[in-house]
């Protein structure tokens, strides 16, 4: 049976994050191709450094002509993430950065695969959903992302000018019976403008903010609160430390409260089953959960390149289950193709939506009208429900 009584703890990273900037850079760009082409390829990678980003990486069009054309726009999408993200310090200014394109043409003996609808690599992807929040995710890291969303907010309105895009937050939450209760530690760390400021300083204007986004009773006088433990925090961002693109795979998902497959999303077109799948794990874990067929439910698919069809479904729903396990893996193979085709139609993902996904989780999120964040959506209850 599982514990019921326990701490257990999940972190986030904000945008400005060196390799939330890399992450927001490499979906900036696949959006680009999107935006062109519906079944544009991409697989783009992004490195920054002090002044200094450089992606690289595989993409495709259908006219290579207008391929070398586009091309020359990618530098403006990377100065644009970067000044919306809002650096512009001396060592990491996103008019004087220099910049290196490394981008090239997908390789043959991949498209190959993908193009007779084919998954684009093997490999194995997890979901994951759970009754504890209205969200059907994990609280630790759910939080965690809020905090820092809520801080990126009020610093890009001028609110609170002295605080800087890279930050980190960490919330230590106690479970009572199986349910969050308790702040028990709280950790953030976010750049900031004036030397002088110390962490007290910090921490007076962070405070009222987390409390904002917190549920009642949750901070207490048990919480103890780690607000820049290590003092001044001026120098942040890839100027502070290296980024790269796909480094953040736990804060992107569940906060380490469930298995992951290794692979990253951000830069990745959804022929890229490391994202695609993923989204379709999560989405029918979040259904299975929502229609009240478990409390708690862990998804794996797996893949092997160029075969469309998944290798395995598995699902565990913790003892939880209101049927056996077994029967609601007929049902998730009956209710959704499961083919990279299949899940991309599904869930509409061959569109410009993957530039919000880059900082504060993929999951979790509020489905858009858009089509953003459509892989949240509950709307395979009922089909779920009859096909049990």
């Amino acid at each position: 049976m599982a514990r019921q009584n326990y701490l257990f703890t999940s972190e986030s990273v904000s945008e400005g994050h060196p390799d939330k900037v890399c992450d927001r850079i490499s979906d900036a760009i696949l959006d680009a191709f999107l935006a062109e082409e519906a079944n544009a390829r991409v697989a783009c990678e992004a490195f920054a450094t002090t002044n200094c980003v450089v992606v690289g990486g595989e993409v495709g069009l259908s006219n290579p002509d207008r391929l070398k054309t586009f091309m020359g726009g990618i530098e403006d999408i990377v100065r644009d993430c970067v000044r919306d993200i809002g650096y512009e310090q001396e060592m990491f200014h996103w008019q004087n950065l220099s910049f290196q394109n490394l981008l090239h043409s997908q390789s043959a003996h991949i498209a190959q695969g993908v193009d007779r609808d084919g998954a684009g690599d093997q490999g194995i992807m997890f979901g994951y959903a759970i009754d504890e929040t209205t969200e059907l995710m994990p609280a630790p890291i759910l939080y965690s992302h809020a905090i820092l969303k809520r801080l990126a907010e009020v610093r890009k309105s001028g609110a609170e000018p002295t605080l800087g895009p890279d930050a980190k937050s960490q919330l230590t939450l106690r479970y009572v019976d199986g349910k969050p209760v308790e702040v028990n530690q709280l950790v953030l760390s976010t750049q900031h403008a004036d030397e002088s400021q110390t962490s007290d300083d910090i921490r007076a204007i962070v405070e009222p903010y987390i409390k904002e986004v917190l549920p009642d009773g949750w901070l207490s006088e048990n919480t103890e609160w780690h607000v820049n433990p290590t003092g001044t925090f001026v120098i942040g961002g890839p100027d502070g430390d290296a980024g790269l693109t796909g480094r953040k795979i736990i804060v992107d998902t569940y906060g380490g409260a469930a298995p992951h497959g290794g692979g990253a999303f951000s830069g990745k077109d959804p022929t890229k089953v490391d994202r695609s799948a993923a989204y379709a794990a999560r989405y029918l874990a979040k259904n299975i959960v929502a229609s009240g067929l478990a409390k708690r439910c862990t998804l794996q698919l797996s893949y092997a390149i160029g075969v469309a069809k998944p290798l395995s479904i598995y699902v565990d729903t913790h003892g939880t289950g209101a049927v056996h396990d077994m029967q609601i893996e007929k049902a998730v193979d009956a209710c959704m193709d499961l083919t990279p085709r299949g899940i991309r139609e599904h869930l509409d993902l061959c569109r410009p939506i993957y530039s919000r996904t880059a900082a504060y989780g993929h999951f979790g999120r509020a489905p858009e009208a858009d089509g953003g964040f459509s892989w949240e959506r509950t709307d395979l209850i009922e089909a779920l429900t009859k096909a049990v």
